[in-house]
């Protein structure tokens, strides 16, 4: 069966101001938690197991199974937090910060009922410093929430107590890693940690923490409303319900739509987003943030989830869908991003430390037509030893991606070296394309630029 748009949390937004309590309460707003503070936060935490919710931050792993690794309430020995991961910094995702714009309610309902089925009684927010505007309506919802008393002491009623912090990020890309996030939300460096310990044996100030991202947190009150069961029916095998995508590039109509998890990667690009521009033709796909591996023009008919996009050699990621015409070379795409994840990278480990470094440098030599046979292979050489040998995911998200364009672009790399500089000259255009990640680059971009020197 055909999927297409299906809304739940971005639902009534077009037709009211949910930022507005009154207005959220009146299409139903509130009602889940109510219900579920009626449950028992175990039988909540089963919904969440039978709803088959993936993490919508990248990493797509099950929600309900994620709780389900934190100690029981009365067996903890520590207290047991939520944290919310707002920082969203992949390039070309913007889903996160719709969803906190428009129903900010909507995820501070589902941080309520989150922390009632894990048994905790505190939730962070921790929030991308860029999102200012974010941050106060945010802000203004949570006001409005704790007069209404459905955050703090006695919630809704009840006897659950539930406090939630605001806490705002500085502009690191790094702290979107769950652990670098809790190593900043401390105070610290926003460096990540090595694992094991998980967070949910080892998360905020050394206690058991459930780490999940804004959309993941703001679709609970869906599931609750809905069933488990009921939400599972939607989207397709293993991959259940919706999801907004971010779709950018060259496209007519880019812009956040909440489909259905199933719904073909061509039908977003053409009926929904209105096609290329121009005329041009389709070239590539970034399925779901720079991070992750490219698709090429005859891929397009593949569906939007988690196992059809691992199933091509690439991830669903952040969501974030990023079309790439005709116009676009390559190796410019592939330094443009190499260059985003070494200045983003936080220095700890070396492979992604002097790796990246040497990508960027390679694609250098590569672009200005300065780059020797046995260069390229140097280049997956050095993808290669990254890949799998960092704390992280940053360095694989630098190489994953460049990786890609080689394997599937080749001739196109092969003919900088052939021809002593970029085959596209003039006509050559990253227009539309790379604005996701060069406005990443501008928010994060350090005042010291260290200098790197060229190796021969």
């Amino acid at each position: 069966m055909a999927k297409g748009p299906r809304q739940l949390l971005l639902e009534h937004a077009d037709e009211r101001d949910l930022t507005k309590l009154s207005e959220y309460e009146a299409v139903g707003g509130y009602e889940s938690l109510r219900k579920a503070l009626d449950m028992e936060p175990g039988a909540i935490v089963e919904e969440l197991l039978a709803s088959n919710i993936r993490g919508r931050g990248g990493a797509g792993f099950p929600m309900g199974r994620k709780a389900s690794f934190l100690p029981k309430p009365d067996q903890a020995t520590k207290p047991i937090y939520l944290t919310v991961n707002a920082d969203e910094s992949e390039p070309g995702t913007f889903k996160d910060r719709e969803i906190m714009f428009r129903v900010p309610h909507a995820l501070i309902e589902g941080a309520v009922i989150t922390c009632y089925a894990i048994g905790a009684e505190t939730a962070f927010i921790y929030l991308r410093g860029e999102y200012y505007t974010e941050f106060e309506i945010m802000r203004a919802a949570l006001e409005e929430a704790q007069k209404a008393g459905y955050v703090g002491a006695a919630v809704a009623g009840s006897g659950a107590s539930v406090t939630i912090v605001i806490h705002r990020g500085a502009g690191a890309y790094i702290c979107g890693e769950e652990t670098a996030l809790l190593e900043s939300l401390e105070g610290k460096r926003g460096q990540p940690r090595s694992k094991p310990p998980f967070p949910a044996i080892s998360g905020v100030y050394a206690s058991p923490t459930l780490i999940n991202n804004v959309e993941t947190v703001a679709t609970v009150p869906d599931i609750i409303e809905l069933g488990g069961a009921e939400y599972a029916k939607l989207g397709v095998e293993n991959s259940a319900g919706t999801r907004v995508f971010s779709l950018s590039g060259n496209v007519v109509r880019g812009g956040n739509y909440e489909l259905e998890l199933g719904t073909p990667l061509r039908s977003l690009i053409y009926d929904i987003g209105g096609g290329i521009p121009d005329g041009r033709e389709l070239k590539a796909v970034i399925p779901g943030g720079s991070s992750v591996p490219v698709l090429a023009a005859n891929e397009v008919d593949a569906p939007l989830d988690f196992d059809s996009m691992a199933n091509l050699g690439t991830f669903l990621g952040s969501g974030a869908v990023i079309v790439i015409d005709d116009r676009a070379c390559m190796v410019q795409l592939g330094l443009r991003v190499a260059q985003f994840y070494m200045h983003e990278s936080c220095g700890k480990c070396t492979p992604c430390r002097e790796g990246t470094r040497w990508m960027v440098q390679i694609l250098k030599k590569l672009e200005e037509g300065r780059a020797e046979q046995g260069e390229l292979d140097l280049l997956l050489n050095v993808c290669d030893r990254i890949l799998g040998n960092c704390l992280c995911p940053l360095g694989d998200a630098a190489a994953m991606p460049v990786a890609s364009y080689v394997a599937k672009f080749r001739d196109e790399y092969q003919r900088h070296i052939e021809e002593g500089g970029c085959p596209f000259g003039a006509e050559s255009s990253l227009a539309g394309v790379m604005a996701p990640v060069d406005q990443h680059h501008a928010h994060m971009r350090s005042q010291i630029e260290v200098p790197v020197h060229e190796f021969a």
